[in-house]
């Protein structure tokens, strides 16, 4: 084991021989034996996971964290920081307004206000609560291909939810949301910087000034494509996903997911507010918190209340060694996308697999040929390769699937019997960097999966 993955336990030892010595109770103790017992439990029954740390692990956006964000982690948690009160976690607070501030200026907003979370759910949460508060009565306009967050957290919320049909590729249809707006009912747009589906991303570049038009806000759930801002200036990036991307620097709000592309362990979310003056809507009285520091405190700005300071430690540490930058973290995002524009000519060229939708971002969408091609077949042969990739003895791959709708597939693929309301793919988030080097035995075991039997 590396030098400094124990640094952070010596170091915490180190520091808290420093105060009084004191005599650990005994209720605390655990017997050596049964100790080695439980956790020879907990390590055979752990085997039973998926390999996500392994790029035969192609299946759904799971990867095990960065080793120094594992570090990082287990360091602070040792002091087991509070991060709603300075009293609570005075030095990770400090470190999460420094990563939260390089996560900002990643997507180009130049003031803001923002803190992390515990998920990209609670951070949507409160870019919704935001909004609410920000444009009352008024209904929010979500992409038919965005994430199920948004519609429950409006519900939750008591907002109402308007749906936006999106076009050939998955992304918010600009014309039709504009009708929407010019009812004056819509007071909040969602925009989406990579769907979880099929890693689409809505045209933020037209909606942002679309929305201006009609007096609507802009929040971009980014939370899983927030980091391909990194690579908006990269020939890896097309011109209109580029300047989506951009163009996030012009919204109200964006939400991105550090545990996602940011490897990060779970649960890291990140939400951020353009505009610092929002934060009226997060002042509440707490008779005993806040009186250590006339500073700002994290849970003032915050629907949360405890949440970890090591989830801080662990982003600051990450991003001081892989800086937001194209060289940096940057360098971990593009051999994904390589690896996805790589396996889209593979599988253009192969006979047995055909491309869904070209990847915008490292999410590649695909099924197996049958004869005759029509959506029943096509659904069945999918889980099929998916189930006989998981259950392989040898050279297993795991995959995973999406459901479509028959209009949706019908938009792309033309000449397929419509004989079903809608079907499953293939899908593959190639969101580790070994998967650029793994690809072509990847292709090569799910091509052996999709062959017909003879």
């Amino acid at each position: 084991m590396k030098r400094w993955r124990t640094h952070g336990v010596e170091a915490f030892e180190a520091w808290a021989r420093a105060y009084e010595e004191y005599a650990a109770h005994p209720a605390m103790e655990v017997g050596e034996e049964s100790c080695a017992e439980a956790f020879g439990e907990l390590t055979g029954r752990l085997h039973g996971s998926y390999p996500f740390f392994h790029p035969c692990y192609a299946g759904q956006m799971l990867k095990p964290p960065h080793p120094v964000a594992v570090a990082g982690y287990l360091a602070a948690m040792l002091v087991n920081s509070n991060n709603h009160a300075l009293d609570g976690g005075p030095a990770t607070s400090a470190m999460e307004e420094e990563a939260v501030g390089q996560l900002a200026s990643m997507v180009g907003l130049e003031r803001s206000l923002g803190h992390l979370t515990s998920s990209g759910t609670m951070a949507n949460l409160e870019a919704l609560f935001v909004a609410r508060e920000s444009r009352p009565a008024c209904a929010v306009a979500v992409s038919a291909e965005g994430h199920y967050t948004h519609a429950r957290m409006c519900h939750l919320l008591g907002v109402r939810v308007r749906t936006v049909p999106v076009d050939g590729r998955g992304r918010m249809d600009v014309a039709a949301l504009e009708r929407l707006l010019a009812s004056g009912d819509v007071g909040t747009v969602v925009a989406t910087a990579g769907t979880t589906a099929l890693g689409a991303v809505d045209p933020v570049h037209r909606i942002v000034p679309l929305a201006r038009r009609y007096g609507a806000r802009v929040h971009v759930d980014a939370a899983y494509g927030g980091f391909f801002a990194l690579l908006a200036d990269d020939p890896l990036t097309d011109a209109a996903t580029a300047e989506a991307l951009r163009a996030v620097a012009r919204c109200d709000s964006v939400v991105i997911d550090p545990h996602k592309h940011g490897l990060q362990p779970y649960g890291c979310g990140a939400v951020l507010f353009a505009d610092p003056a929002v934060e009226r809507f997060y002042r509440h009285d707490s008779p005993y918190t806040y009186f250590t520091s006339a500073r700002p405190h994290l849970g003032e700005i915050s629907l949360e209340c405890s949440r970890s300071g090591a989830a801080a430690a662990a982003l600051w540490l990450t991003l001081r060694l892989m800086p937001l930058t194209r060289q940096g973290l940057g360098g971990v995002l593009a051999a994904g996308r390589r690896a996805a524009l790589r396996w889209a000519g593979l599988i253009d060229d192969s006979p047995h697999l055909e491309l869904y939708q070209r990847p915008e971002l490292d999410i590649v969408t695909y099924y197996p040929r049958t004869e005759p091609a029509a959506l029943s077949r096509i659904g069945t042969a999918s889980q099929g390769v998916m189930r006989r990739g998981m259950e392989a003895k040898e050279r297993p791959v795991f995959l995973s699937v999406a459901r479509v709708g028959a209009e949706a597939f019908a938009r792309r693929h033309a000449h397929v019997v419509r004989d079903r309301e809608d079907t499953h793919i293939l899908r593959s988030v190639l969101m580790k960097p070994e998967s650029e080097s793994y690809l072509d035995r990847l292709h090569h075991r799910v091509t052996e999966l999709a062959r017909p039997a003879e």
